[in-house]
Parts: C-alpha cells; sequence; structure tokens
C-alpha cells in the first residue's frame, strides 16, 4: 500500500486532474484545408485548433476558419483513445464579427466562428461554462492545441498565468494570459478553469514579444445575431440551437456513460466543484439539460424580466446579456451565499416552466413535467414553506400561455413540392406506383439470397419485372442495379419518386441497409434519393408458429387470425391518428430487454415502436427483438443501425423520433418523413443527424405480399 505521506504518492484530486487534461485533449481538434483526408498528418494543410462545443459543432477562432477555401475546412479528431485521427468535413457558418479582416493574418476580437459538421460522427465535446470568463479570478488557466514541432503536428497541454485583461470589462473581454510559450496553430484551442472543470474561452492569439498571449470569453458567442422574425424550432436561432444540443450532450452523456470513461460531470466532482455553491455538477448537468429540452426564452427581454422578478437575484447583470436558460442560470450564481441560494435556483427554474414559449414541440409537455419532477426533488431540501410557494407558482402558470410564434397547424395539402430536408413532408396519401424487391434467404447458404424484383401499380397486383438466385447479400445493390433502374423508370414521375418497398425474412430485417444502395458509382443511395421502406414477407409464418421458444412458453401463441385483426386494427388507427413514439429497448440511455409479447400486444394501438439499441448488447438477440414486434402485430416500427458504436449518446436519436416522428397528423406521412431526414443526412444538414442508420418498417396489410395469406384466410 502506498504511503499517503509520500509525496510522490498520487491522490484523488491528481487523478482528477488528469481525467480532465484527458477530457480537453480528447475535445480539442485541429483544422485543416479541405481535403485532409488524404493526408492527416501533412503541416502544410494544418491551420489551427478548434474543439467540439457541441455534436457535430466546432468552435475555433474566426481567423483559423476563414483560413480555409470557400468556406470549408476539415476538421481532425479523435474519436475515441487509441482509435487513431480521423478527419470530417466541415463549413464555416457564422463568424464574429462578420466579414473579411482588415489586415491579412488577424481578425478583430471576439474572433469566434462556429463550424457545422457535414456528415455525423462520434466524439467528446468539452463543457462550457455558463459563466462569463469576467468572473474568472486570477490564478491559472489550462489550455489545449496542436502546432508543428519538429515537422510533425503535436497537441499541446499545459498551464498559463492569468495576468489581467484587455479592453472593458462590458464588451469583448480578453484576458492576458502568460508565463509558456504560445507557438503558432494552438489559436481556437480551449482555455479551462482547472478548479470548476469547465471550458471558460478559446486561446485567441499569441504574443508577438513576450511569453504568452490572450484569450477570449465563449460568452460572446451571445451576440451571434438574433433572427428577425418569430422562432418555429430550434434551429431558427443559431446560439440556441448549439447550446442547447451542448447541454443535452452532457446531461445524456451522464446517463451514459461510455464504458470506464470519465465524464465531464464525473471530473467536476472529483475536483470538488459546486456551480455557485448550490448544485453539484450532476444536479447542474441534469437540470441544464432539462431546460435544453424547452423551446428557448421568447425574447433577450423575456429572459431580462424574469430576473428580474426574481427577489433574491441580487447580483449585476453580467455582459453580454444572458441569452438562453443557461445563461440565466449562470447569472444565478453570482448571488450564491453557502448554500442559501437554492430557493433562488428553484425559483428561476419554475418561472421558465411557467414562461411564454415562441414555439411549441411535440416534446414540451414531456419536457416541462420532467423540469418540474427534478425542481420538486431538488426542493426535498428547502423548507414546506418554500415548497409550497413552488408549487403554488406552478399552478399560476398552468393557465393557457400565449405564443409568439410556432409550427402552424397543417391544412390538408396535395403533393406539392418536396418539404425541405428536416422538416416534414406536408401531403395526404396518395395513391401512387412503387417498387418491390423480394429476398429469400437462402438457409444452406446463409450469406445469400434469392430476389425478384416488381412494379407494383395503384390498387393492382404486383408485375414481376426480374428475379435471380444465388445474390451475395454483401453485394445485392451491383445484382438488383438493371432490374431497379428499369422498374424505377416505369413507375417515376417527376417530382415524386416511386416507393421502394423491401420484403424480407424477420432474421434479415437489421441486416438489408437497402436505403444505403447505390445503382451506380457515382449515384446517391436510394435512401436520399426516394422512400425507402422494410416490410416482413414471413410475418405469417411467425404467427402460425413459435421460432423462438425453447422449451418455455416465452411467446404465448396467440390464435393467427386474431393476430391480423390486431394488426389491421393497428394499421387504421395509426392512420388516422397521430403516432404515439415508444422506445422500447433503451430507459435514459440504459439498456433494457423489449417487452415480451402479451405487453407488447397491450400497448396502445397508436404506438410505433422504437429501438435505440440495435446491434448493442442486448438482453434479446437483435433478430428475435424485432420478430417479437412484428408478431405482435406492428406494421410500423422504426430502429437505428449503431455502425459498431454501442456507446453513443442516444438522448438526441430519442427526442428525434419523438418530435420528428410522431408529429406528421397520420403515419401516412412517415415514409417522406424518413426520406426528408435520409436526404437531410446525404445534403450534411446536421438537425438530421441524430437520424444516422435510421430504418422504417412499414408493412400494409391491404398491400399483401405475392404468395402471402397461404397461412391465414383473410378477416
Amino acid at each position: 500500500m502506498t504511503d499517503r505521506h509520500d509525496p510522490g504518492a498520487s491522490s484523488p484530486l491528481d487523478a482528477a486532474r488528469r481525467a480532465l487534461g484527458g477530457l480537453v485533449m480528447a475535445a480539442t481538434v485541429r483544422i485543416h484545408r479541405p481535403g485532409a483526408g488524404y493526408a492527416l498528418d501533412e503541416p502544410e494543410a494544418f491551420l489551427g485548433s478548434g474543439f467540439f462545443i457541441a455534436p457535430n459543432w466546432v468552435v475555433t477562432c474566426a481567423h483559423v476558419a476563414c483560413e480555409g477555401e470557400g468556406g470549408d475546412v476539415s476538421v481532425v479528431y479523435e474519436p475515441a483513445p487509441g482509435h487513431g485521427m480521423s478527419a470530417v468535413p466541415g463549413h464555416v457558418v457564422t463568424t464574429l464579427p462578420e466579414g473579411a479582416a482588415a489586415v491579412p493574418g488577424t481578425w478583430p476580437p471576439p474572433d469566434l466562428a462556429l463550424i457545422e459538421l457535414t456528415a455525423p460522427v462520434q466524439h467528446e465535446c468539452g463543457y462550457v461554462s455558463e459563466r462569463p470568463a469576467a468572473y474568472y479570478g486570477d490564478g491559472k488557466v489550462l489550455y489545449a492545441g496542436w502546432t508543428v514541432l519538429d515537422g510533425r503536428l503535436q497537441m499541446l497541454y499545459g498551464t498559463l498565468a492569468v495576468q489581467g485583461t484587455v479592453g472593458s470589462l462590458s464588451t469583448d473581454v480578453q484576458m492576458r494570459l502568460g508565463e509558456n510559450d504560445l507557438p503558432h496553430g494552438v489559436s481556437g484551442g480551449p482555455v479551462v478553469d482547472p478548479l470548476r472543470g469547465e471550458i471558460i474561452g478559446i486561446v485567441k492569439s499569441r504574443s508577438q514579444h513576450a511569453r504568452g498571449g490572450t484569450s477570449i470569453g465563449l460568452e460572446q458567442l451571445r451576440t451571434l445575431p438574433v433572427p428577425a422574425g418569430p422562432l418555429t424550432t430550434e434551429r431558427d436561432d443559431l446560439y440556441q440551437r448549439v447550446f442547447h444540443a451542448h447541454d443535452r450532450y452532457h446531461r445524456d452523456r451522464q446517463r451514459h456513460p461510455a464504458g470506464r470513461r470519465h465524464t465531464w460531470v464525473d471530473v467536476q466532482g472529483q475536483l470538488g466543484a459546486r456551480p455557485g455553491r448550490t448544485l453539484s455538477p450532476d444536479e447542474r448537468a441534469q437540470l441544464l439539460g432539462r431546460l435544453a429540452d424547452l423551446p428557448p426564452p421568447a425574447s433577450t427581454r423575456s429572459l431580462l424580466d424574469i430576473l428580474d422578478d426574481l427577489p433574491e437575484f441580487q447580483a449585476p447583470l453580467p455582459l453580454p446579456a444572458p441569452r438562453g436558460w443557461r445563461d440565466g442560470l449562470g447569472a444565478l450564481y453570482e448571488s450564491a451565499r453557502d448554500d442559501g441560494a437554492l430557493g433562488l435556483v428553484l425559483d428561476y427554474a419554475v418561472r421558465v416552466l411557467t414562461a411564454e414559449r415562441p414555439y411549441v414541440a411535440p416534446s414540451t409537455q414531456a419536457a416541462e413535467e420532467a423540469l418540474w419532477d427534478w425542481v420538486w426533488a431538488a426542493g426535498q431540501r428547502l423548507g414546506v414553506r418554500q415548497r409550497r410557494g413552488l408549487a403554488e407558482q406552478r399552478l399560476r402558470g398552468l393557465t393557457p400561455r400565449p405564443r409568439t410564434g410556432g409550427r402552424p397547424d397543417r391544412p390538408p395539402a396535395g403533393p406539392g413540392p418536396a418539404a425541405p430536408p428536416g422538416r416534414l413532408p406536408e401531403r395526404t396519401p396518395v395513391a401512387r406506383p412503387s417498387v418491390l424487391v423480394e429476398l429469400v434467404r437462402r438457409h444452406w447458404e446463409p450469406d445469400h439470397c434469392d430476389w425478384s424484383v416488381s412494379v407494383v401499380p395503384p390498387g393492382q397486383d404486383a408485375r414481376r419485372l426480374d428475379e435471380a438466385e444465388r445474390a451475395p447479400l454483401a453485394r445485392l445493390a451491383d445484382h438488383l442495379a438493371a432490374a431497379l433502374t428499369e422498374a424505377f423508370r416505369q413507375c417515376d414521375e417527376p417530382g415524386r419518386p416511386a416507393v421502394l418497398q423491401v420484403a424480407v425474412p424477420h432474421s434479415l430485417l437489421g441486416r438489408v441497409d437497402a436505403d444505403e444502395w447505390t445503382l451506380g458509382p457515382d449515384e446517391q443511395p436510394l435512401g436520399a434519393l426516394r422512400p425507402v421502406v422494410l416490410r416482413c414477407s414471413d410475418r405469417e409464418q411467425l404467427a402460425a408458429d413459435d421460432p423462438f421458444a425453447d422449451g418455455e412458453d416465452i411467446w404465448p401463441l396467440a390464435d393467427p387470425v386474431d393476430l391480423e385483426e390486431e394488426r389491421r386494427a393497428r394499421w387504421r388507427w395509426l392512420h388516422t391518428h397521430s403516432a404515439k413514439v415508444e422506445v422500447l429497448d433503451c430507459d435514459e440511455g440504459l439498456r433494457k430487454p423489449v417487452p415480451p409479447l402479451e405487453q407488447l400486444r397491450a400497448l396502445a394501438h397508436g404506438t410505433v415502436p422504437v429501438l435505440c439499441r440495435y446491434g448493442d448488447d442486448r438482453f434479446d438477440d437483435d433478430a428475435a427483438a424485432l420478430a417479437r414486434i412484428v408478431r405482435g402485430g406492428f406494421g410500423v416500427a422504426l430502429w437505428r443501425r449503431r455502425r459498431g458504436l454501442p456507446d453513443a449518446v442516444c438522448g438526441e436519436f430519442h427526442r428525434g423520433t419523438f418530435d420528428e416522428i410522431a408529429d406528421p397528423p397520420s403515419a401516412h406521412g412517415l415514409p417522406e418523413v424518413v426520406h426528408a431526414l435520409r436526404r437531410g443526412l446525404r445534403d450534411g444538414r446536421t438537425e438530421t443527424f441524430w437520424a444516422d442508420g435510421i430504418a422504417l418498417l412499414y408493412d400494409d396489410p391491404h398491400q399483401p405480399l405475392p404468395g402471402a395469406g397461404e397461412l391465414l384466410e383473410a378477416p
């Protein structure tokens, strides 16, 4: 055992500081000229540093980002420790201030830029403080960044001394940093408060005549332009979009820690940080995540009114003025005295709960309930009078609140133009031809299948165009290309591509990625070009037999005709009412088994089952879980292929399915909704990245497959 008095012994605080360094470096990236994927280690393409501020978003200096070409850059990062460096394309979305620098190589403060990735990747995000950097006291900060040493790109990580500020405390606050060298390339890297374990700024410049340089506070992002019109979604305001994603990421990351890796919240707790001396780091992460689930403030003025109305709020207003819910929470910290600020924090949270909304999303009501649950649980530390006051304040706020914007009610619409990627299409169902691919597995050759391609005119039986035997599953698209090209030629109309239905046995539902098939070397994936849905070709066999029973009656047999009638009833309900999404295999980031058959059958008819953890280590085999859903009478279900990343944070997937998939007035629009998401993924639209790998079962009982129904009579 190590002697605790040994000067060489490692203390828990030392371990926490090392873990913090690992997190900082994991979030720090290199900015390269576009096309760096072919030469990751070439110093000639290197522009500077940055860090991931939210999933698929990088913050850096404007003077670094704008050295790219046409606003495009490559972001070079390490997906996970020991996995090596990867590159992903990015686009500079905004700079502060806007416009080119007057002198090449310089940029006036605040010198910030946001880069949006154009392809979804998994990565670590840094934790950004919700309080302005001007409140940071004298002392030392940590920094990280990349530079060229001895002809090689290498990361630097170390400490800098805070030596004062540049400019006034009201605008463009820059900290003077010294006592260490800041070589070329570290500009854009994070500057970290080592006591609280949070990023407070970025390295802006290095000194030309002495050691050190300057840092700019990230609260300057609050000065991003405010949208001119009313907000209709979170995406309309770039500031809210990025920081809501930031706060939800850290909340969800804490719910689902990746293996044994430390999270930022873990490390903040080990450092002994207490935001505002009243919340623990975990409490803060949970609160900020719940605030980020809500629509943002209707305006900065409305947020300031909430702060002004708080009787216990005594601190001076920070600048730039708070803009999001997280900024308001950060402003409260300066009013904290001992632990007496909890009542102030909860008072603020209830006022947020009852505030005017610029819009209401499908998930808003659930988000409000989750925030209240947190407030009430935290309020148990208060006296009974304070808890009663919070409850009364919430009840007063339950009266209908005015809305300043939002998505309007959708009138019935005809086919019309295609909806923009990431937005739900507005169309009523119109009979249209479709193309049907049927795959029959060769059980003696499990990696091969027989196939056929048919055209299905509206209201008519399928007409077969071509068929073949013994095609390898890994190269199906090559074998089907000619037949599919002809089938689409016969079915497509201008502006209305035919739906591709792919019917497979239940054992292949999760293995056939038809939406990623391409019909030629330069063609886009089919899922980006047209709606692509899956169907189960052996549903009747599943209803008649029990292929997964293993000596026990795991799936109690039901009358096949009753199951078929149940399936039709579910389909009718889904296509005349709004859907209700039910994530079956994941509870706040924790794996759970798919319910047994009888519990599935007891779900409401408007339920769309969703699998978040398909391909993860599960209680059930994936094929068994999907087969159970099919056998339960569900014709519509959704899952995502996790692409070998079992530790991926899943909060945005849950939120996306709830807000986008449950939003159409009926399930008629779901194939088009999923098509729009896949098109958005192809176009690099970040708001659709949660849907990467999405698959849709859409199995219409009124369109029987050729040869189906032999085991059952139609009810």
